[in-house]
């Protein structure tokens, strides 16, 4: 495989859980699953958390990661996505003498991440030549069929499908919010996640669980004592 980096990216500033990236899930922090899930799979030459907090960054390391930089104050606010992160990463890397043919960006707060998920998406990207190798999971209901809200009036926003079957309408999918497999150079010049050409990984909807608020943890804690068997 060609050489890959895994680069966990966790921030200090987290607003609507606060500390959520390093706070207590089932008994130790949740970064710690995406640290395990990628030092498990044992297919990067380096496991990296960026980070602009020290306290993260200590953890990591506790836990096997490595800090090389820490990150700017610049790719540290609120507005700034996903891609500029890890552009910065990279560039670090190259003044550092180190260069990556491949990387997999890993969010910090996705404990359903396995080594194994990990392991097919890298090597899916090498067989593939994609860009870019993902996890999605299927809308639970179709979006064909979805309603808005208007002047107070639930409407559809394609009164057409009314009479539809289900099962006669495209599955619709979306983004898992748990990694992205990349090359290198396709993402540093078309600074997408989703790149030109992106292959999907679909996984079942009780191993995923997207967390921006209180109540979503506790659902991503219910889901992994199913899941894990706890």
């Amino acid at each position: 495989m060609n050489k890959s980096v895994a680069i966990i990216t966790a921030r200090g500033g987290s607003k609507r859980i606060p500390r959520k990236n390093i706070k207590d899930f089932l008994g130790k922090p949740i970064i710690a699953y995406s640290i395990a899930a990628a030092l498990e799979a044992d297919c990067f030459a380096e496991v990296m958390v960026s980070t602009d907090d020290q306290e993260i960054a200590g953890i990591a390391r506790s836990l096997g990661a490595q800090v090389p930089f820490m990150r700017s104050a610049e790719n540290s606010n609120d507005f700034v996505g996903t891609t500029e992160v890890i552009r910065e990463v990279v560039l670090e890397y190259r003044k550092a003498g180190k260069s990556f043919d491949s990387l997999c960006c890993i969010y910090p707060t996705a404990p359903f991440i396995t080594a194994a998920k990990l392991r097919k998406g890298m090597s899916l990207l090498e067989e593939t030549g994609a860009d870019c190798v993902l996890p999605i999971v299927a809308f639970s209901y179709p979006i064909q069929r979805s309603l808005k809200v208007e002047k107070g009036r639930a409407v559809m926003f394609w009164p057409e499908n009314y009479a539809k079957r289900s099962q006669d309408l495209m599955p619709a999918y979306h983004d898992c919010g748990q990694f992205y497999c990349l090359m290198t150079a396709s993402l540093l010049e078309q600074m997408k996640l989703f790149a030109e050409h992106t292959i999907p990984i679909v996984v079942p909807e009780s191993e995923v669980q997207d967390i921006d608020n209180e109540e979503d943890w506790k659902i991503a804690e219910m889901k992994y004592r199913i899941v894990s068997g706890l």
